[in-house]
């Protein structure tokens, strides 16, 4: 098990709803779900016809019909609230992962992004509560924090959008978190792919925007178990931000091509040098919980138990490239290795 598997996982006879779930992290998600739990029922909500029909593939080459016996293809938009609200319909736990997450995409479509990721949350939250969902987690991103692109600051505004539905509740009970975690390695749109394609190639030099760049990461392994975990441990409007290594981007580089010479091209529109989970200023409401940090909510909840973590030093932030933990070149390749596994075998079933 993983450095963020939960202990406990009380999903057995829950009805899940994942929007999103053809992505990477929703059918990563839900093979877990599948392999650990027995829940009544676990749906797919998203609106590409062709990835449900792959995934429905993918997912009866691995799992026989009594463990899927639980599945529900839904098809549907998060932007679309009516459709949204009878999926919702007898609804335990909702698992929102749909966005628009690509930065280049989203500078020059921000209607589309914010469509999607902001007025999409809102909608999630107006469906959950409608239906007494009973707990909902949202995946973030650490763009999210001092954001400088459109991606980030709509996924900003949906953080700020779940916490806060923890004071619509009322009486409906309804609990609102969000998780907020680095780069997935091997996952698109991130770098390892793109250095793969050109290795694979014969380049002579690989791209690097700043030599000093540096990220976080995790796996999509982890990314899920910390998702499962923070699930367990919620108790409402808290923002989970997981302990991960940093590495800087010249380094993978490294690792994957030895020896191959790099090119510096400059930093992209809307890129930072170095990402960051925690401001000073969110630091302040932080408390440390070993693994992770837990971001509370500013504003006075007295139903609400706060967790039981240290406080953080004044001053404190969380950015990668002043993190107390750094990658080795084995252990990225390693995670390469694994993303890798998971690729190939999705091929084979495509």
């Amino acid at each position: 098990m993983g450095r963020f598997a939960p202990t406990t996982l009380d999903l057995d006879g829950k009805v899940i709803l994942v929007t999103g779930a053809t992505g990477s992290f929703g059918r990563r998600f839900v093979e877990t779900v599948l392999t650990r739990a027995r829940p009544r029922k676990l749906i797919v909500y998203s609106r590409d016809e062709l990835k449900q029909s792959e995934m429905q593939i993918e997912l009866a080459d691995r799992f026989d019909a009594e463990r899927l016996a639980c599945m529900r293809f839904f098809l549907g938009d998060v932007r679309d609230r009516e459709r949204l609200t009878l999926a919702l319909r007898g609804v335990d736990v909702v698992i929102h992962a749909a966005a628009l997450k690509q930065v280049p995409a989203a500078e020059y479509n921000p209607s589309e992004c914010i469509h999607t990721n902001v007025l999409g949350a809102e909608n999630v939250v107006w469906a959950c509560l409608t239906n007494r969902v009973k707990q909902v987690v949202a995946l973030s991103t650490d763009k999210a924090c001092n954001p400088i692109n459109l991606y980030g600051a709509t996924k900003l505004a949906s953080d700020k959008t779940f916490v806060a539905a923890n004071n619509l509740s009322g009486d409906i009970g309804t609990r609102f978190s969000v998780v907020r975690y680095g780069n997935v390695v091997g996952s698109r749109g991130s770098v390892a792919p793109l250095f793969q394609r050109l290795i694979a190639k014969g380049v002579k030099e690989l791209p690097i925007t700043d030599p000093r760049m540096t990220r976080f990461l995790i796996t999509l392994d982890e990314g899920v178990d910390f998702v499962l975990s923070s699930l367990t441990m919620m108790r409402g409007g808290e923002i989970f931000v997981p302990k991960i290594p940093s590495m800087k981007v010249v380094d993978m580089a490294a690792a994957m091509a030895p020896g191959l010479a790099t090119k510096v091209i400059g930093i992209r529109p809307g890129e930072k040098l170095h990402e960051m989970m925690i401001s000073a200023d969110d630091a302040r409401d932080t408390v440390d919980l070993g693994d992770r940090y837990a971001i509370e909510p500013a504003f006075a909840d007295y139903t609400r138990a706060p967790l039981d973590g240290g406080r953080l030093a004044e001053g404190f932030s969380y950015a990668s490239d002043t993190n107390d933990e750094w990658l080795s070149p084995e252990s990225f390749l390693g995670m390469l290795g694994q993303a890798a596994t998971v690729q190939r075998r999705r091929r084979a079933t495509d």
